[in-house]
């Protein structure tokens, strides 16, 4: 089933293909765009830098497509006639991280290109995280070898893959294969003539590296669009990648930026007419009566599949290498599908007694209690420690899985589990740090734009809340009057019938005020222990010997003066959002 899912649907003559979809990532000027089109020999629309400002600063601006058409490898057995790799040429600039992230959702193998004259940079870095969170496979590709002298060029680059080798040891792509090649000797402006190097076995290599992806093209249709113009007598023609499900002549697509459905009248893939298209595919779909100005890029889908929501609750994990800790109330630029927007976050995680629990994929389970964490936990954070020390199961350990609450500035449309990345996108672009902090998958998107009333409060995240008097005197054998536990202000009323511990092991309701300086009586159902009264009775009379000045005898002074005041101890849990801020105790 996989292997034939990702095989185009040919026209009456055209060859059968294996489509797949290779990222070339990297940071700026590594040598991206030149690389891809020394290995293509089809160009698709996007391809090659087409934007005006794009040609002028010579750097890739948006998602550029290619593809490569070669003789299909054995290893990938009988079926298809050849290998189709689409080449997905990514934008290196760092501010436009947005586009390589959106990119990253659509790439089987990835193609990691670094200049060797410069090794690992800050977006090479960026690039090889998108890979670890998005993509399965990856090839790593030493630009530029003209640029070393003749007589060092070996010596130079058996070094700059061996500190590949070691960057990679602790990543997913670990022993990844690492090709050398110049894609244009002597630089931009060298004549179009000069012959690259090192690119026809960079070609086994990836041939090598091709492997069938598993395409479903059941569910919803769900097509990134990455390029739309007309064409004179025939209509607009939106061109993308099949993110998901597929699609025939004559369906309806619906453009949910727009809220707009349309007919499908024709589809071509690289130039080659068809009647279907699915998930993995790089087609273009042509309608009638659409203005392509109103969509450069976005998603088109099955009418109605998608969702457009003010907020979500994702399951996530910290990338390594964001250096910082992820707070509660931060804001983070957020990307959901295709769409990069502020947001504010709140981290949860359930009880440190189920930190252990299995996690729950794909699913969130609303009747669950959850508890409130100021940051994300992770070695070293500042709330690990402060649970280290609450811990019951006196382990210091992280929990197995954790949750935040996003909350987009504005509406977001995408599907249902998709891939969420958190990111610090206004971070000085020449800091050398890596600025994607967190990454995971969308499992409750909130559609009603009142959701803060509607939703929220079947979320239940609570806070532990803990205060702390003292026994200020004993009335009689059940019961005592406290201070310290509430401001003068507080109405009591609100805490009558809750719990309390004494220091010394008692347990008591509180019973309501006393006076009006914020004092209140406690009862004792199970009557007070004969040594708490006496150790009531001495510490008041510290307080009032020590008001009065008195001189009391030697030895009474210093047993007074040992005597610890008896505390009260109030433990409860409030909702974040409950909207009657009860106080809840188990």
């Amino acid at each position: 089933m996989a292997g034939s899912a990702a095989v185009a649907a040919p026209g009456p003559s055209a060859p059968r293909r294996l489509n797949v979809n290779v990222g070339v990532l990297g940071h700026i000027d590594s040598g991206k765009t030149a690389l891809a089109r020394a290995l293509s020999t089809t160009g698709s629309t996007a391809a090659f830098d087409r934007a005006p400002q794009s040609r002028a600063r010579g750097i890739t601006l948006d998602l550029g497509f290619s593809c490569l058409r070669t003789p299909l490898p054995p290893h990938l057995g009988p079926g298809p006639d050849e290998l189709q790799l689409t080449l997905v040429d990514c934008p290196g600039h760092a501010s436009l991280i947005r586009t390589i992230i959106g990119g990253a959702q659509i790439i089987d193998l990835m193609m990691l290109v670094i200049d060797v004259t410069k090794g690992m940079q800050t977006q090479s870095a960026e690039c090889l995280v998108i890979g670890q969170i998005a993509c399965q496979k990856m090839v790593v590709v030493l630009n530029k070898i003209d640029l070393l002298p003749e007589g060092k060029r070996q010596a130079a680059i058996e070094k700059m893959t061996k500190k590949m080798q070691k960057t990679l040891e602790n990543t997913k792509f670990q022993g990844c294969p690492i090709a050398a090649v110049a894609a244009k000797p002597g630089g931009p402006e060298a004549p179009e003539t000069v012959n690259p190097l090192g690119v026809s076995e960079l070609i086994e290599v990836l041939k090598s590296q091709a492997y069938l992806p598993t395409r479903d093209p059941t569910g919803p249709f769900l097509m990134a669009i990455d390029h739309c113009f007309s064409i004179k007598g025939q209509g607009t023609v939106m061109t993308g990648t099949v993110l998901s499900g597929s699609v025939s002549l004559g369906d309806n697509v619906e453009i949910p930026a727009l809220k707009v459905t349309k007919k499908v009248k024709s589809m071509q893939m690289f130039h080659t007419p068809v009647t279907y298209a699915m998930q993995g595919d790089r087609v273009g779909v042509c309608v009638t009566q659409f203005d392509p100005k109103l969509l450069e890029r976005g998603l088109i889908c099955t009418p109605e599949s998608l969702q457009t929501i003010h907020a979500a609750v994702i399951s996530l994990k910290k990338i390594q290498y964001f250096r910082g800790a992820l707070q509660t109330k931060a804001k983070f630029h957020i990307t959901v599908g295709h769409e990069t927007v502020m947001g504010r976050v709140m981290f949860f995680s359930t009880a440190p007694a189920d930190f252990s629990e299995e996690p729950l994929e794909n699913a969130f389970d609303f009747a669950k209690e959850y508890l409130y964490q100021e940051e994300y936990l992770s070695k070293g954070s500042k709330s690990s420690e402060e649970n280290k020390e609450n811990d019951q199961t006196g382990e210091g350990q992280l929990p197995r899985q954790q949750w935040a609450l996003l909350e987009f500035e504005k509406p977001v449309t995408c599907p249902k589990l998709c891939l969420v990345i958190g990111s610090k996108l206004d971070t000085d672009i020449h800091a050398n740090t890596c600025r994607l902090a967190f990454h995971g998958v969308l499992l409750q998107g909130m559609e009603d734009k009142n959701y803060v009333e509607t939703f929220l409060p079947k979320l239940k995240v609570y806070k532990l809340k803990h205060k702390e008097g003292q026994v200020e005197r004993v009335l009689d054998d059940y019961s005592v009057i406290g201070r310290s536990l509430f401001k003068k202000e507080t109405n009591i009323q609100i805490f009558v019938g809750l719990k309390v511990k004494l220091s010394t092991g008692e347990d008591g309701v509180i019973e309501g005020g006393f006076g009006q300086s914020g004092k209140f009586k406690i009862r004792i159902p199970n009557g007070l222990k004969p040594d708490t009264k006496v150790l009531v009775t001495v510490t008041s009379k510290k307080k009032s010997k020590a008001g009065k000045g008195d001189t009391a005898k030697e030895d009474e002074s210093s047993k007074v003066d040992s005597a610890q005041p008896v505390t009260i101890n109030l433990l409860f849990k409030r909702y974040v959002f409950d909207t009657q801020k009860k106080m809840v105790q188990s």
